[in-house]
């Protein structure tokens, strides 16, 4: 008895300690690039099983994080479109028949997993469909004074869920750890993450972390990332950085008003969390756009500034490929593929320089990035520098963020030297070194 007691007061004292202590990242993370798996989208089949033939060609590519949004079996009461949303789910512990069996995710789980990938599976905390069993128990959702089902928003196939409910938060628990105990996924991307309170995801997370103190937690939000990414989670969203890359590429906003974001951003959020940066993603590109219609020719130059600037680079589902159409989100509607798709050199460079260059590595591992002067209100220039222990990683990137052909001089004193572009070519750079980039041209520089 007395035994008992004192594991049960240690179990206690981990669990606190998880969520007073400021979050640490796995290693495996800092130098990594994540990629959304559109399972239904990505192969015509739409399966795990056809999934798996990707995974070669992405691992080539340098990704090593796959996020899966959300497997399991989809309501059916309101359901949106023929075959629903990913994120009304009816059965958290279930495999969506559509994309196979059980043993068809471990499958594709094992496989991921030798090749060196880690996977996270897309996590939709704040509420189920409406005909979830979960529905049944009193006091576990959320409902109106006739006593319906509350929604939010126009999700009119979700039922909120109650977080005031002891029994619903302890079964929500259990059922993430399942999927990390059972399964054997390696973290979570929890959808709409600021809707849910945080004491409960530094409850669950650090819960999940005595087991499994290498997992990796992405949440989908950026307002309330000071609070989120204390102890429960590595990554939030960049959504901010992302909507002024658009508004640039559109010629609405300027150099300036991304140095004024990095300035707010650098004093507001913990410096240690993580930004995932990106051009697209499932919501962007089914309800805004593709980047190619958002962003135009600077398509390339904003995913190069993905991985100069702080954080982490996601990639999309269709992103390497070259997908040019908006992905219908409640149908079966395949990504273009093009087998030839230039572009998908780039970003194995990038993929690359980020891997083999501590400076881009994300907080706290990485290097600060410093504004270089120009003399160019249209280029935006940068360093980063790491101290090594041999030797000084150093990555330098001038980029013109305009549709007009631009001439610049840039100060890199103390950066002077030999370098090698991300083209491969070798440079001496002088300490007032002058460019001409044509429209939407950038330059990344590496010693």
């Amino acid at each position: 008895m007395r035994k008992t007691i004192f594991l049960a007061l240690a179990v206690l004292a981990l669990v606190s300690c998880a969520e007073q202590t400021p979050l640490r990242h796995p290693k495996w993370a800092y130098d990594a690039t994540i990629y959304e798996l559109n399972t239904r989208q990505a192969t015509p089949e739409g399966t795990f099983q056809a999934a798996e033939a990707l995974l070669p060609t992405l691992r080539q590519n340098g990704i090593d994080i796959i996020w899966v949004m959300p497997c399991q079996p989809i309501g059916v009461l309101t359901r949106k479109g023929t075959l629903g949303s990913y994120y009304s789910i009816i059965d958290y512990c279930q495999i969506n028949p559509e994309f196979g069996t059980r043993a068809d995710f471990e499958h594709f789980l094992a496989e991921a997993h030798k090749m060196g990938f880690k996977v996270i599976l897309d996590w939709v905390a704040n509420h189920t469909a409406p005909d979830s069993e979960w529905t049944k128990n009193d006091g576990w959702h959320y409902r109106d004074s006739l006593g319906n089902l509350m929604v939010q928003y126009d999700w009119t196939d979700i039922s909120k869920l109650n977080y005031e409910n002891a029994d619903m938060r302890a079964e929500m628990k259990k059922a993430m750890h399942w999927w990390m105990d059972s399964i054997g996924i390696d973290g979570f991307r929890c959808d709409v993450a600021g809707e849910v309170p945080t004491d409960f995801w530094n409850d669950a997370m650090g819960e999940l972390r005595i087991a499994h103190p290498d997992m990796f937690t992405l949440a989908e939000d950026e307002d309330e990332a000071q609070d989120l990414t204390e102890t429960a989670f590595d990554m939030y969203y960049g959504w901010t950085l992302h909507h002024i890359m658009n508004q640039v590429a559109q010629g609405k906003q300027g150099v300036e008003d991304l140095w004024k974001y990095f300035a707010k951003a650098d004093s507001t959020i913990r410096p240690e969390a993580i930004r995932m940066n990106f051009i697209t993603n499932h919501d962007e590109n089914s309800w805004n756009g593709t980047e190619f219609e958002r962003m135009g020719d600077a398509v390339n130059l904003f995913a190069a500034f993905t991985y100069i600037v702080p954080g982490m680079p996601l990639i999309y589902c269709g992103q390497l490929s070259g997908n040019h159409h908006r992905l219908e989100f409640f149908e079966k509607d395949l990504i273009d593929t093009d087998e030839n798709y230039a572009e998908a050199e780039l970003y194995k460079k990038l993929n690359d320089l980020r891997e083999r260059n501590k400076a881009l590595f994300s907080p706290e591992v990485g290097a600060p990035m410093v504004r270089i002067a120009t003399d160019n209100e249209a280029i935006f220039a940068c360093a980063r520098q790491k101290e090594g222990k041999w030797h000084t990683n150093t990555v330098l990137a001038v980029m013109n963020m305009s549709d007009k052909e631009q001439e610049v001089t840039l100060d890199l004193a103390g950066y002077e030297g030999k370098y090698k572009c991300l083209c491969g070519k070798k440079h001496a750079l002088e300490a007032a070194q002058t460019f001409t980039l044509k429209p939407w041209q950038f330059k990344i520089f590496e010693r």
